[in-house]
């Protein structure tokens, strides 16, 4: 199914969707949006208690590789 996402570079329609990794220690294999500025917690890590976390879905254009990104909730 093709969409009809338009690349904000280069003009191009139809991006090819992915997704960003993320395969850090602990982490779940993607990437999240966390509202609010990188604040870091006593041992260095990113402090997300009780912040709004969204999934980050990522689109490709076929033509020029810029990536646009966009933060959705969850299914």
């Amino acid at each position: 199914m093709t969409n009809q996402i338009r690349c904000s570079q280069c003009g191009t329609i139809g991006l090819e969707q992915g997704f960003i990794e993320d395969n850090g220690q602990g982490s779940h294999g993607d990437a999240r949006w966390v509202a609010g500025a990188l604040e870091r917690g006593p041992f260095g890590g990113a402090k997300r208690l009780g912040r709004q976390r969204l999934q980050v879905d990522a689109f490709r254009c076929p033509k020029c590789g810029h990536l646009e990104l966009f933060a959705t909730q969850a299914p």
